[in-house]
């Protein structure tokens, strides 16, 4: 099997090195923006590089892996489509939900995959968390808390370009919460700060943002970020139960003190970031995308579900807008929404 890489950066890297050690994948070819990245990364690596897109289609790949900026992931998906070939993408899709339905329109147009990068579907702790749910070991399932908190901010030049903090950090969240519970969310009410540093309010985003959301049999979530969690970066998600109540995420490197007498110590090697953190189960799902592409499993995560996330994260930015409780159906892309295909427009 021989996959085309675009994108080379740091979450590109994790996925070709992850990628060319897997026994079924046979070559590479890896293109970037910066093509002297995408070289040195495939001279390491002992793959081809391409000097640019055209040539991942035109060489000739069994697959496509995208993890390029935001704002090129629905073109190229499209692109995919038409060409027939498999997609694992990065969340989201796009930045924007007719974005969104139109990738959507053309997978569903040509029948092809796409497998979205919602990793924490691969974790061992989430995926413990859902099995307690659907063999009901918490009961009757009543209070949910999610939340993710990054170590240090973004670069200043990235925050314009990344959506925001509900589309771009707790889309995570949502997806999980949907995940592990098997539920929808029907309303939420979302807000923010910008009280920290002043490259938020400037690119008009948020460093800290919460939302409260309602699930479709009456449970309640809560779902909270930061980028500014000093004490190292935790993501931790609560299903409390009539019976029990689980934890993913607390372990003895969770960033969290304890000020009981008798509690545990602060870990001495907090979790640094994602790929740290999450790094079993970025190799995860690109193992999964092997096996889909090979025939050998369902799509374990397919474009209507980052939808359905990207959904709850829209209600949540109109929401802390609007400063009001909002129904998601109100937001386009629900049930029974068409998804008719469009004249390209690159």
């Amino acid at each position: 099997m021989r996959i085309g890489v675009i994108g080379t950066g740091r979450i590109g890297t994790v996925h070709a090195n992850t990628l060319s050690r897997h026994r079924e994948v046979g070559s590479l070819i890896l293109t970037d923006a910066d093509p002297a990245r995408a070289q040195e990364l495939a001279h390491r690596l002992g793959e081809t590089a391409a000097p640019g897109v055209d040539e991942i289609f035109t060489w000739g790949v069994d697959a496509v892996v995208i993890t390029t900026a935001t704002s090129a992931h629905a073109e190229l998906i499209g692109r995919a489509a038409r060409s027939a070939l498999p997609v694992f993408c990065e969340k989201p899709i796009a930045l924007d939900l007719p974005g969104t339905l139109h990738a959507l329109a053309e997978v569903d147009a040509a029948g092809t995959v796409l497998q979205m990068g919602f990793q924490r579907r691969f974790d061992t702790g989430y995926a413990g968390a859902r099995e307690a749910v659907r063999a009901r070991r918490l009961g009757r399932l009543h209070t949910v808390r999610a939340l993710t908190a990054d170590q240090s901010p973004p670069p200043p030049a990235w925050l314009p370009l990344s959506g925001g903090l509900f589309r771009d950090t707790l889309i995570h969240d949502f997806d999980a919460l949907r995940w592990v519970t098997g539920r929808e969310v029907v309303d939420v009410y979302a807000t923010g700060s910008d009280a920290g540093p002043a490259m938020f309010r400037e690119a008009g985003d948020l460093d800290t943002g919460a939302a409260v959301l309602t699930l479709d049999d009456g449970t309640l979530a809560t779902a909270t970020a930061t980028r500014l969690n000093g004490a190292g970066y935790d993501v931790r998600m609560e299903l409390a139960g009539e019976l029990d109540t689980v934890v993913v995420g607390l372990d003895d490197r969770t960033p969290v003190a304890s000020t009981e007498p008798t509690g545990p110590p602060p870990t001495d090697k907090p979790w640094a970031g994602f790929l740290e953190r999450f790094g079993p189960a970025y190799e995860a799902e690109l193992c999964a995308f092997v096996e889909v592409v090979r025939g050998e499993r369902a799509n374990p995560c397919d474009g209507h579900e980052a939808l359905q996330a990207l959904r709850v994260a829209e209600a949540c930015e109109v929401s802390r807008r609007e400063r009001r409780p909002v129904r998601l159906t109100e937001v386009e892309g629900g049930d029974g929404a068409r998804l008719t295909p469009r004249a390209p427009v690159w």
